[in-house]
């Protein structure tokens, strides 16, 4: 059955802080009039992506405006997570179709889900990503639901999008990060979009001070003393690991100590490919001592990865293809130079040259690598303008505000006809 994900509680005050006091009032204008609406969230897993890391600092904000908002995850299965991390990449636009074994391993998995939550109660569902999709049809799910898709959908393999798209309209709303994302088929009243945030006060997110973060690094075995630039990113092939392996490998031409992290802990039990990528990616480096890999979620926890992001010259993220990258809107928060590739929802948070850098090569990525290793003061004015974007649009309080908008817009005619 479904399993429930406890979290800590917390209150908006400490946010005050950091967002514009209208962005407040919007909150609690909002939130008057839902007060003890019951909303439930459903996704793949507990920990190790971006889902799992909104819904864990989203959902006791929730609370702690008033709604009885609870989280559920799915009980893990590797044959049923197989499938559908081939329908997360068809969905990414990767060759391939789906199977007859394909539809019955996640038909039957979902029906025999659905037939154990049935007594679970609601005001607003929401359900995350392909994995719980059909719960909506399979289960008497009273009061409107919301899907929402996180993936890059631009592309979509035809056939994957043929099976899903019938559960897909059985919501009322379905919410995706960028127009471009959105699948054929919905009506225009169906379709929302909403970008995700990161909570500025996450362990992950904290400020550390330069020192802390070289002593850490340098626990992990990386010099502080010597540059760095590091791709904090699942071993995903979508991630792109190698180019940065090539850009790294271009920019150490000019900057012969200049060191490179891949930091993709194994956390998401719903990713059984990330194994293969990683050996891939261990024979790409080929034994270089400066290319530093790390898999071990209790080597590399949240105060390391925040140690990665506060003391590299410049992250990377040299996705293919990205529904938003997390990520990058958390090494800009922290003022640490973003170099991206121009795709999916990077391109939201990255303007060119103004509070990051776009480049569609590893050639532009090293040069970029380059000028800011050199360029100490022009990378930390770079590293400014990303940390003031960000806590303009992309921090939780403002997902916070949206997130009650469309509640109060999808159960409002239930109360009218109540």
């Amino acid at each position: 059955m479904l399993l429930p994900v406890q979290t800590s509680p917390v209150t908006l005050e400490p946010y005050r802080q950091v967002i514009e006091p209208e962005l407040v009032e919007r909150i609690e204008r909002l939130a008057k009039p839902l007060q003890g609406l019951r909303v439930v969230h459903i996704n793949a897993t507990p920990a190790g992506g971006g889902v799992a890391e909104i819904l864990q600092n989203l959902i006791p904000l929730m609370q702690a405006v008033g709604l009885d908002a609870r989280w559920y995850v799915l009980p893990p299965d590797d044959e049923f997570f197989n499938v559908t991390k081939h329908m997360h990449n068809w969905l990414q636009g990767r060759t391939g179709h789906i199977r007859r074994r394909d539809k019955e391993v996640y038909e039957a998995y979902s029906e025999r889900v659905a037939a154990q939550i049935r007594d679970l109660e609601a005001d607003v569902w929401v359900v995350h990503d392909p994995q719980p999709l059909p719960l909506r049809s399979l289960t008497p799910m009273t009061g409107p639901a919301i899907w929402r898709c996180h993936i890059d959908s631009s592309t979509p393999n035809g056939g994957v999008c043929r099976f899903l798209l019938p559960w897909v309209r059985e919501y009322d709303r379905a919410v995706f990060t960028m127009p471009t994302f959105c699948m054929e088929g919905l009506t225009p009243q169906q379709v929302v979009q909403e970008f995700p945030a990161i909570d500025p006060f996450a362990p992950k997110n904290q400020f550390l001070p330069p020192g802390a973060a070289a002593d850490i690094l340098e626990g992990l075995g990386v010099d502080p003393h010597r540059p760095l630039v590091t791709q904090v990113s699942r071993f995903d092939a979508w991630k792109n690991p190698w180019e940065a392996i090539d850009s790294y490998r271009i920019a150490k031409r000019e900057i012969p100590e200049l060191q490179l992290a891949l930091v993709g802990v194994f956390a998401a039990s719903d990713d059984p490919e990330a194994p293969r990528v990683y050996r891939s990616v261990q024979r790409y480096v080929n034994g270089d001592p400066d290319v530093h890999l790390f898999k071990d979620p209790h080597q590399v926890g949240t105060r390391e990865i925040n140690a990665f992001q506060s003391g590299s010259a410049a992250i990377l993220q040299r996705s293919t293809r990205e529904g938003f990258a997390l990520t990058v809107t958390e090494a800009m928060w922290k003022g640490t130079p973003v170099i991206g590739t121009p795709v999916g929802g990077i391109v939201m948070q990255i303007e060119d040259g103004q509070n990051g850098f776009l480049a569609e090569t590893a050639e532009e990525c090293a040069a970029r690598i380059v000028e800011l290793v050199r360029k100490p003061s022009w990378a930390h004015e770079i590293g400014q303008a990303a940390h003031e974007s960000v806590r303009q649009r992309f921090l939780m309080p403002r997902l916070l505000a949206d997130e009650l908008e469309l509640y109060g817009e999808v159960s409002a005619p239930v109360a009218q006809a109540a």
